[in-house]
């Protein structure tokens, strides 16, 4: 790509996407509404709207698909055909597509090796239909790039126009096929030959598959050849037919002004130029890997939000001028007043710039409802999805990350939860089930539900196989709780899948979803009965500042959210009992296990037996612990930093954080210690 346009590439990738996005709430509404006119003008005017972008970035292979899409839209638009479901399932087939080569075109800079050739054809089968008739679903579905069959060979404008200035000279235009023998060898040298004896009398405008592919031995044991010439078609078969190793040969004589021009935006000298540039470029492009893209992460933001931090930026600025003066008058008197207000502008700014940082779940939750649709085909269900909350707001790293294991808890549903509708009947439910998408902000969370009317889960099942898997005993299971017995569900290696199949994840568990919610410092729990489940998600609402209580354990300090801590108690040591090697303290008629922080974090500490300790309640989901530490310092907003790439995975530390005197204190992990 032109270094001009790379600065383009980022904008062009983002804008595709959100056309892409539009496109498929739109095909959605239309799968459900054939007669809304107004939606096919909306898919038309996306299509249009890429193959400009795609055309001008130079992405051929998008703008070409677009301009088919244009083709059949126009022919809806305009009432000349029918909507019918076979078109919008292809339509459906281009979005997907033309997402391959936008997801591609970040990745590496080019579209891939994608081919959109099979939906080219199926798109310009639908415009010219072999019978008047709109065409049913399995018509449209057989319509593939199948070399094999008599299908019309379309040509450039340059080569329609050869054919039919020939056409006026004498010269007649000929459409053959040519089946070479099953056992045939050397198939490229047998169509060397072919196209040898053809020349001295014929001229070649057209092959079917290209020169270049039946070269390679490309194609099976039949092609295309559209030829004009001054002899009989005849005589041109018998000359083909002398050849050994040929099968069999069709000729037939048309119109050279009924000739399909193939829709494209370039022509096919053009075409064949820009081949011959992008194989000298193909090396150029591998030997410079570094030269990729690298596209970064954006967030548009609202004017407003941005003329707040300007503001609150401003204020900041003229609180330092006023600190300076204080600082050079010597007078002290106005110093804490100064200091209150700096504190009030620093906690307004954070406000605001998390503001930027925030947006809306919309953008996770968009692409469900097309992915509900295709799953509830694949398994012959009737599945309705209803989604509420989407305007809730979430930090942007959130945003990235929660995506997949989404994904995996409405498979889960849909899969495992929701029944088959002759099973639902029966049961007196509704045929059509439904799974509903939940989110709402909840203090200083943002919690994602993701509820069915499914049969709920099967406890016994669940331990039945946790036991055949050998993640627990029979002694254990039996021990068990509801509660207890429907966590297994996150353990590693647990699938409740009975075969392994692309909707049940492929035999990978809940565990993903749990490990991946647990990295973004959330929780995940499921309430289940017979009529559905719902598995909660809950999230910190930011991933860069936190309320945080400061401890010491040893001589070290160590930050704990606030917003995992229950209370703090102190209690006698004599009250510990220890069960099964766990110090346990009944608390409030509850049995409250208790956790040495310097132990768990090997800090050297003196034990003293005789004084009451000082405990940190912390509760993960309707879980409790009490963590041991040494002194309490104090409640503080601090800032997470990584801990860096050299330092990751360590269990029970978070990040940490720099503190006001310059020292370092780590943050722990509660989730991770439960």
């Amino acid at each position: 790509m032109d270094m001009n346009m790379n600065q383009y590439l980022e904008i062009f990738i983002e804008e595709s996407k959100e056309n892409l996005q539009s496109m498929n709430q739109c095909l959605l509404e239309l799968e459900n509404n054939h007669k809304d006119i107004g939606l096919v003008h909306e898919i038309f005017r996306i299509a249009h709207t890429l193959k400009g972008m795609s055309a001008t970035m130079g992405y051929n292979k998008v703008a070409k698909l677009t301009h088919e899409m244009e083709n059949v839209l126009q022919l809806l638009r305009s009432n000349e055909m029918k909507l019918s479901a076979a078109i919008v399932d292809i339509l459906f087939e281009c979005l997907d597509t033309l997402e391959g080569y936008i997801n591609e075109i970040g990745d590496s800079g080019n579209e891939g090796e994608l081919e959109s050739d099979y939906l080219v054809k199926k798109l310009n089968k639908v415009i010219h239909p072999d019978e008047e008739k709109c065409p049913d679903n399995e018509q449209i579905q057989n319509i593939m790039v199948d070399e094999t069959n008599k299908i019309v060979i379309e040509v450039g404008e340059f080569s329609k126009n050869i054919a039919v200035k020939a056409a006026e000279d004498g010269f007649s235009c000929y459409k053959m096929q040519i089946d070479l023998n099953p056992n045939c060898m050397l198939k490229a040298a047998r169509a060397f030959i072919i196209f040898n004896t053809l020349e001295k009398d014929c001229e070649i405008l057209k092959s079917n598959p290209p020169v270049e592919d039946i070269e390679d031995e490309k194609f099976d044991t039949s092609f295309e050849l559209l030829i004009i010439s001054k002899l009989d078609g005849e005589n041109i078969r018998k000359k083909i037919m002398n050849i050994s190793e040929i099968e069999n040969v069709l000729i037939e004589k048309i119109d050279a002004k009924e000739l399909v021009v193939q829709s494209q935006i370039i022509t096919n000298s053009e075409e064949e130029k820009i081949e011959t540039i992008s194989k000298e470029e193909e090396h150029e492009k591998t030997s410079n890997q570094s030269k990729k893209p690298k596209l970064g992460k954006t967030v548009r933001v609202d004017i407003d939000r941005l003329d707040n931090l300007m503001n609150l930026v401003s204020e900041l600025i003229i609180t330092r001028s006023r600190l300076e003066e204080i600082d050079d008058s010597g007078k002290k008197n106005n110093m804490h007043e100064a200091i209150e207000y700096l504190e009030r502008i620093t906690t307004s700014l954070h406000d605001a710039v998390m503001k930027v940082r925030m947006v809306p779940i919309e953008r996770v939750f968009n692409r469900f409802p097309r992915m509900v649709r295709d799953l509830s085909k694949d398994l012959g269900k009737e599945i309705s999805l209803e989604m509420s909350g989407e305007e809730t707001e979430v930090d942007r790293t959130v945003i990235d990350e929660i995506g997949d294991p989404l994904i995996h808890l409405i498979r889960n549903s849909i899969d495992h939860g929701i029944e088959d509708p002759e099973t639902r009947k029966q049961h007196g439910k509704s045929e059509i089930g439904t799974v509903k998408l939940i989110a709402y902000p909840d203090g200083n969370s943002v919690v994602i539900e993701v509820e069915d009317d499914g049969q709920g889960i099967n406890i016994e099942k669940v331990k039945a196989k946790a036991i055949n898997n050998g993640l627990i005993t029979k002694e254990q299971a039996d021990n068990m709780d509801d509660k207890e017995a429907v966590n297994l569900l996150f353990r590693s290696g647990f699938s409740m899948a009975d075969k392994i199949s692309d909707i049940s994840g492929r035999g990978v568990g809940l565990d993903v979803v749990k490990t991946k919610i647990e990295a973004l410092g959330g929780i995940v729990e499921v309430k289940t009965s017979k009529s559905g489940s719902t598995f909660t998600i809950r999230l910190p609402l930011t991933l860069a500042i936190i309320q945080a209580l400061l401890v010491n354990v040893g001589d070290e300090k160590y930050a704990i959210s606030l917003s995992s801590i229950k209370e703090i108690i102190t209690i006698d040591p004599k009250n510990i009992r220890n069960i099964q090697e766990q110090e346990v303290v009944l608390y409030r008629n509850t049995t409250l296990p208790i956790l040495r922080m310097n132990e768990i974090l090997e800090v050297h500490s003196e034990r003293q037996q005789e004084d009451d300790l000082i405990v940190v309640v912390v509760k993960k989901g309707d879980k409790t612990a009490g963590f041991v530490v040494n002194s309490l310092i104090g409640q503080q907003e601090i800032v997470i930093k990584s801990l860096g790439k050299y330092l990751l995975g360590i269990k029970s530390i978070a990040g940490a954080t720099i503190l006001g005197n310059g020292q370092v204190a780590l943050i722990v992990d509660t989730n991770s210690l439960f």
